[in-house]
C-alpha cells in the first residue's frame, strides 16, 4: 500500500460500493385491483418504526376457548409462522420477537394499510378438507336436536323468524315436523316474514334447504344467524349432534331473490387432509368467470394422501375449510385429485385473495392469537424524530470540523475530508447489509463520528511528538501512523465487542445502536487509518520535502 495509486484506487471502489448500496430502487408496496404489483421508489437504506411510522402490536396465545397444553412452545411456532407471513407481505425490516414466555412484540415500519396486516397477522389460515354429510346423518337428527334444545328450556331465543325466499322450502316440511303455529303473515313482492311463536321446532325451523342439492348443506337467512349460531354454541345441541359431524358456517351469504342467506353445512368431523401438506398456493383471476381464486399445490406425501382419500369419495361432496368456514359451495369430487387444486373466493378482490395465498404458503398458526397492545407511529412523530437527529448530527459535526480545523490546522482539514467519506462509508455499510437506521441507530452513529475523531487526534498527537524530535515531515507521518496504530485498534475492538453484546443479547432499539455503532467504528477506522494516511501521502507529494508541516 505504499502508491497512492493503488490507494486511490481501494478508496474508489469502496465509495462506489457505498454509492451503490445508497441507491433508490423500485420496492413493491401493494397490488392495484387488477392485480398487478404496486411500486415506489425508496432510497437503499431503510429506516425504523421511530423514523418513517408503523405499528407496534403486542399478541399472546388465545386461551379463551381452552388451555393450551404448551404454550411456550406454541409462541415459538407462532413466531416462526407470523415472521413468514410478514416477510411475504413485504415489509422492510420488521421486528418479530418474543417478550417473556407469553407474548410478542411485532413492529412493522412503513405500513400504510394497518387492518390489512392485523389481519395478516391474526388469521389462523387453517385449511381443511371435508366431506359433506352423504348420509343426511344430520338431516335426520334434527328433531332429537329440537327435543335435546327443548329439554333445556331453549324455548324463545329471540320471538321472530324470517322465512325463506320464494325458491327455497322451509326444512320443517321435508322432515315432518312444521307443526309451528304462525301468527301473521306479510307479503311483499312474492316475499313472506312470518312471525311465529318458537315453537317444538327450536332449530329446524331456520334452516331451509340448499338450492343445489348437496347433501349435508343448509340455508339460514343472515337476519337469524346470530340466533342460529348461538343455538348451535349450546351445550345441549353438541350433546345432540350425531357422532362424528360437525356443522359450519359458510364463509360469506349468497342472495337468493335478493335477501342474503348463509350457507350451513353439516361435514365429516375428521378432514381427509388438512393444510399441513400445502407446498405453494398463488391467487389468481378465474379467466371464465373472472372472479379471484387460489390454486393450491401439496406435497409428494401430501398428494398421496389426498389422491387415496378422493379415489374413496368419487361421487361424494368436499368442503373446503379455512379457520372452519366453508369456502364456497362445496364442489363435487369427479374424478382421483393428487397434488394440485383451486379454492374459489367468489367475489372477493384479487388483493385478499393473495393475502390468503400469502396465509397458506406460510402456514398456519399453531394456536389462535390475539391482540393485546397495538400502537401506531405516525408518520409525523418520524419527521420529527428524523428532523431533530438530523440537527444534533449536523451540530456535532460542525462542532467537531470547528474543533479540529482550529486546533490542528491543515492536518485538521485532511481529518474533515476523511470525515467526509467516514459519513458515506457508515451510510453505504448499513444500507447494503440491509440494516435499518432507527433513532437510537443514529445516536451511535454520532457516537462513532466521535471515535473516529479520536483515531486522528491519536494520529497527530504522536505526529506531533515526532516532529518535536526533529523527525522530517515523511518519517515524522509514517511514525505518527505506526506509532499510533496500537492504541487506536485497542480501543475501537474494545467497543465492538461490546457492540456485539449488546446486538446478540439486545432487544429492538439496542440491536439498532449496536449495528450502526459497529459499522461506524469500522468505517471510522478505514477513514482515519487508511484515508487520512492517503491525503497525507497526497499532501507530502504535493510539497518540499523542508517545508514545514502544518499540524
Amino acid at each position: 500500500m505504499t502508491s497512492i495509486r493503488n490507494r486511490l484506487f481501494i478508496i474508489l471502489f469502496l465509495v462506489v460500493t457505498a454509492v451503490w448500496g445508497l441507491r433508490p430502487h423500485q420496492v413493491t408496496v401493494g397490488t392495484t385491483e387488477d392485480g398487478a404489483d404496486s411500486t415506489e421508489w425508496q432510497w437503499g437504506l431503510k429506516l425504523g418504526l421511530d423514523l418513517q411510522g408503523g405499528m407496534h402490536l403486542a399478541v399472546e396465545i388465545d386461551q379463551s376457548g381452552g388451555p393450551i397444553s404448551n404454550p411456550e412452545d406454541a409462541l415459538d411456532r407462532a413466531e416462526t409462522v407470523i415472521r413468514s407471513r410478514i416477510d411475504e407481505f413485504g415489509v422492510a425490516e420488521p421486528l418479530i420477537q418474543k417478550a417473556g414466555n407469553d407474548r410478542l412484540i411485532i413492529e412493522l415500519p412503513g405500513i400504510d394499510d394497518p387492518a390489512r396486516a392485523k389481519e395478516i397477522v391474526e388469521r389462523s389460515a387453517f385449511l381443511e378438507f371435508r366431506i359433506t354429510d352423504m348420509q343426511e346423518q344430520f338431516r335426520s337428527a334434527l328433531e332429537r336436536i329440537d327435543a335435546a334444545l327443548r329439554r333445556a328450556g331453549v324455548t324463545g331465543i329471540d320471538t321472530a323468524f324470517t322465512a325463506p325466499a320464494t325458491g327455497l322450502t322451509a326444512l320443517q316440511q321435508l322432515i315432518g315436523a312444521a307443526d309451528s303455529t304462525a301468527q301473521g303473515t306479510d307479503s311483499i313482492g312474492g316475499d313472506s316474514t312470518t312471525t311465529q311463536e318458537v315453537g317444538p321446532a327450536v332449530f329446524s325451523r331456520f334452516l331451509n334447504a340448499g338450492p343445489g342439492q348437496v347433501p349435508g348443506e343448509f340455508l339460514v337467512a343472515e337476519e337469524n344467524f346470530d340466533q342460529v349460531d348461538r343455538l348451535i354454541q349450546h351445550p345441549e345441541f353438541q350433546r345432540a349432534m350425531p357422532r362424528g359431524l360437525d356443522v359450519l358456517w359458510g364463509l360469506q351469504p349468497m342472495s337468493i331473490n335478493g335477501r342474503p342467506y348463509r350457507g350451513l353445512y353439516a361435514v365429516n368431523a375428521r378432514p381427509i387432509i388438512t393444510g399441513e401438506h400445502l407446498s405453494d398456493a398463488q391467487a389468481q383471476l378465474d379467466p371464465i368467470y373472472n372472479s379471484a381464486v387460489v390454486n393450491f399445490q401439496l406435497t409428494r406425501g401430501g398428494g398421496r394422501i389426498f389422491g387415496r382419500e378422493t379415489a374413496q369419495h368419487v361421487g361424494d361432496y368436499m368442503a373446503i375449510v379455512l379457520d372452519r368456514r366453508v369456502q364456497g359451495q362445496p364442489p363435487i369430487i369427479r374424478s382421483q385429485i393428487t397434488r394440485r387444486g383451486q379454492i374459489e373466493l367468489g367475489n372477493t378482490s384479487i388483493q385478499d385473495a393473495q393475502d390468503l395465498a400469502l396465509v397458506l404458503r406460510a402456514g398456519a398458526l399453531p394456536a389462535p392469537i390475539i391482540i393485546v397492545e397495538e400502537r401506531t407511529v405516525g408518520a409525523s412523530l418520524g419527521e420529527d424524530s428524523i428532523r431533530q437527529g438530523r440537527l444534533a448530527g449536523t451540530v456535532a459535526i460542525l462542532l467537531v470540523v470547528l474543533i479540529i480545523s482550529v486546533y490542528y490546522r491543515m492536518a485538521g482539514l485532511v481529518a474533515v475530508a476523511a470525515l467526509t467519506f467516514y459519513v458515506l462509508f457508515t451510510l453505504g455499510g448499513l444500507a447494503s447489509i440491509g440494516a435499518t437506521l432507527t433513532l437510537p441507530g443514529m445516536a451511535g452513529f454520532v457516537l462513532s463520528l466521535g471515535l473516529a475523531v479520536d483515531a486522528n487526534v491519536l494520529i497527530f498527537e504522536r505526529i506531533r511528538e515526532e516532529l518535536a524530535l526533529n523527525r522530517s515531515p515523511r518519517i515524522a507521518v509514517e511514525s505518527g501512523f505506526d506509532h499510533a496504530m496500537p492504541a487506536i485498534i485497542d480501543g475501537n475492538l474494545t467497543t465492538v465487542i461490546t457492540a456485539a453484546f449488546l446486538f446478540q443479547f439486545g432487544t429492538g432499539p439496542v440491536k439498532g445502536f449496536a449495528i450502526t455503532l459497529i459499522i461506524g467504528i469500522i468505517a471510522s477506522l478505514l477513514t482515519a487509518v487508511f484515508v487520512t494516511k492517503t491525503l497525507f501521502l497526497i499532501w507530502l507529494q504535493r510539497r518540499s520535502a523542508t517545508a514545514e508541516l502544518s499540524i
